[in-house]
């Protein structure tokens, strides 16, 4: 009963940590919630001083932000987000599709289909 105790108490701990980017280094691809707006961008790690980190997003946008405010990359086929369709500013909601790199299929909840940039998609 001890040992199982252990054990869930163990899976628990990791799963707590599991949305906050820790042991993440420089290089490493991350998600970040871009000016605290609620929506979640992909970037690569430049720099990390502490607390504080700084991402080069997809988009080519860069911020230096809390450690907090960032997570693991963690999009894959299925994932929800939402991408800005033909990069005209309108976002649409999709799933993802296909993932090579910084490309990603999306089909859109509409109908439509595209291949994108990472850097022209979000998720909540």
């Amino acid at each position: 009963m001890t040992r199982l105790l252990s054990v869930q108490l163990a899976a628990g701990a990791i799963l707590a940590g599991a949305g906050i980017a820790n042991a993440q280094t420089t290089g490493d691809w991350v998600l970040g919630n871009y000016k605290g707006s609620g929506y979640w961008f992909a970037g690569v790690i430049e720099k990390i001083d502490g607390d504080t980190i700084t991402v080069r997003y997809d988009d080519n946008e860069r911020e230096t932000t809390s450690l907090g405010k960032v997570r693991p990359y963690d999009w894959m086929i299925g994932s929800k987000v939402e991408c800005n369709f033909k990069g005209a500013g309108e976002w649409y909601k999709g799933t993802i599709t296909s993932l090579a790199a910084e490309k990603v299929g999306i089909a859109y909840d509409d109908g439509d289909k595209e291949i994108t940039k990472t850097g022209l998609c979000r998720s909540k």
